[in-house]
């Protein structure tokens, strides 16, 4: 009982999506109908993504591009070559994948350095470019592949919709970093050149070649939108369960049935008439700001499946949503995951990280707030 009580203490999204899946049955009774809308093509895209990125961890396939980092030898360098790594990353591998790889690196780097005083503050804005650098790709984050897969619109389109507000906060971030550092930019670090290993194992490099053209068969069906997205899934699948079919068991199983009792909870709202109305008129042309407060309640993810339907400007939905990382933990799922990654390597310490978090990520959100509100205006 009491792992229990401590998985669910962790995974606190879990049970709240589950209550809020049966309590929706109250709204409209389960049907097979009611199951057929549930957006079964991002879960399956979803889970295939997770998946295929654990293999990336397994074989440590950005191994060679984190030796990199140790060879840095100006604190001030190494922490822009760290926020920025998140950032573009983030753009590819999802926004919780790029902090699970580069916020353990972050803290070894700076302590091994003995440049701790940095480590709370480069985390902080690490969790920023997780969160801004995700919004640019349809792939970078949950919301985004959900409301992309909504949408209609084409990748090109989204991509050079978003463009402008990642363009600012890059540029904002690299403004924050320098601050940090600006007392002694040429700070030297003593880093180890042996940090990572020289080479990967060779006997694993087919393994590693399958993850990567995995990955861009995920991305292709992405972008492509295409057909025929249940039989390459099958596909990718089968191969996974010949040659590697342990890593199904690191899949982000949680983050999966999370998404599953918010889509069934999503669709059982806007199957009554009652309160898909309410939501229509609370909803529609307050998109922006409403998706920021709602995801401060139950996450960007679960408020971009609940609010979607009653949405007008998708567009304003969407910045929106990643936007709403920047004001609590509780506002994105990444957040969480930042938290959770910094308090296991530094026990009773997550005070500080909430109070380091709150006040860069919000003066952040002071800074783009208003210009996201405005750049939104324009559809989608």
């Amino acid at each position: 009982m009491n792992k229990v009580i401590s998985f669910l203490k962790k995974e606190l999204m879990l049970p709240v999506a589950v209550a809020a899946a049966l309590a929706s049955f109250f709204l409209t009774p389960p049907s097979v109908e009611l199951f057929r809308e549930i957006d079964w093509r991002t879960l399956v895209t979803l889970f295939l993504m997770l998946t295929v990125l654990e293999g990336f961890k397994k074989e440590n396939i950005f191994s060679p591009f984190l030796r990199l980092a140790a060879r840095i030898r100006h604190t001030a360098w190494l922490g822009l070559f760290l926020v920025f790594s998140v950032f573009f990353s983030s753009m590819f591998v999802t926004n919780d994948v790029s902090l699970i790889i580069f916020v353990p690196l972050t803290i070894y780097l700076f302590r091994t350095a003995k440049k701790e005083r940095y480590i709370l503050p480069l985390l902080a804005m690490e969790n920023i470019a997780a969160v801004r650098g995700s919004l640019l790709t349809p792939f970078g984050s949950p919301q985004n592949l959900f409301i992309f897969g909504k949408s209609g619109v084409s990748a090109g389109r989204f991509i050079a919709y978003m463009a402008p507000l990642c363009l600012l906060s890059g540029i904002l971030l690299a403004v924050f970093v320098l601050f940090l550092f600006r007392k002694d930019v040429k700070e030297q670090t003593a880093l180890p050149e042996d940090a990572f290993p020289a080479s990967l194992p060779r006997e694993r490099k087919g393994i590693r070649v399958l993850y990567l053209a995995l990955f861009c068969a995920v991305l292709f069906m992405i972008v492509s939108r295409t057909a025929f997205w249940l039989p390459a899934a099958g596909a990718a699948a089968v191969l996974l369960l010949i040659f590697d079919r342990k890593v199904f068991v690191k899949t982000d199983y949680v983050l999966l049935v999370t998404f599953l009792c918010f889509f069934i909870f999503s669709s059982a709202v806007a199957k009554n008439p009652d309160v898909a109305g309410f939501l229509t008129r609370a909803v529609a042309g307050r998109e922006y700001f409403g998706s920021i407060l709602v995801s401060q309640v139950i996450s960007n993810v679960p408020a971009a499946i609940v609010l979607y339907p009653f949405a007008e400007n998708r567009g304003a939905l969407l910045y929106g949503l990643d936007s709403a990382g920047l004001v609590t933990l509780i506002g994105s799922l990444a957040s969480v995951i930042n938290y959770r990654l910094y308090v296991r390597e530094y026990p009773g310490q997550g005070g500080n990280f909430v109070k380091a978090f709150t006040l860069i990520s919000l003066l952040f959100f002071l800074l783009v707030v208003l210009p996201g509100y405005f750049i939104s205006r324009a559809p989608l």
